[in-house]
């Protein structure tokens, strides 16, 4: 397949229409090879407008929902962002285009090992990868401009509130249960205040740690 064509028409069909207009991300998404973030054998369905399943009971998100978590950011060159549940690496790639550092948290070793793996070759050297407990962040490089959960939280978790910065802000799936779930941006206005929009529905897993579900 021609794998830059497929992600033009990505862009021109899916996102364009759907709304995102954010330049860079718009240009990271032409850019990033996401049929390198795929589960083998899927490489010919990297493009199309849905999740697919990567292993241990993740997926990698549809493009559409990538690239709209991405533009909520507010991602400029200068700004760090701290990711949970990096997954098969993709997001914290497109991200890391658009952002100065990208720090994301994986808890199954496997996956964030891969991620890191395809970080090295394919050239990603802004992106710091942790195994380890998402709901409790990465403490050592707060506070962050931005945070991205990839799986949803009955609650935002309290080191996250903790680590984004005043001003910063919050994109993550919120649910009252495992399926009852909302897209939202949160911005930290003052050190316990916080403004919440609410985006669109969405369905991602659970997000699972300390401050989340609770493994089945």
């Amino acid at each position: 397949m021609d794998f830059e064509k497929e992600r033009d028409q990505m862009v021109n069909e899916q996102l364009i229409p759907m709304g995102i207009k954010e330049a860079a991300v718009l240009e990271a998404m032409r850019t990033v090879p996401r049929e390198q973030f795929v589960a083998a054998g899927d490489e010919d369905l990297a493009y199309m407008d849905g999740p697919l399943g990567i292993g241990q009971g993740q997926t990698i998100s549809q493009p559409y929902i990538v690239a709209l978590m991405a533009e909520l950011l507010e991602l400029t060159p200068e700004k760090s962002v701290l990711e949970v549940g990096t997954g098969s690496g993709y997001a914290a790639a497109v991200l890391s285009l658009i952002a100065k550092d990208v720090y994301t948290v994986e808890r199954h070793a496997s996956l964030a090992k891969q991620a890191e793996t395809r970080f090295q070759s394919l050239g990603y050297d802004n992106i710091h990868v942790k195994i380890g407990d998402g709901t409790l962040g990465w403490e050592q490089y707060a506070p962050y401009d931005a945070i991205l959960l990839s799986a949803a939280a009955r609650h935002v978790p309290q080191a996250l509130k903790a680590q984004v910065s005043i001003g910063g802000v919050m994109v993550l799936p919120l649910g009252i249960g495992k399926t009852e779930q909302w897209l939202v941006k949160i911005t930290k206005t003052e050190a316990d205040t916080y403004a919440t929009r609410h985006v669109c529905p969405v369905r991602f897993v659970p997000i699972i740690g300390k401050d989340g579900w609770r493994e089945s």
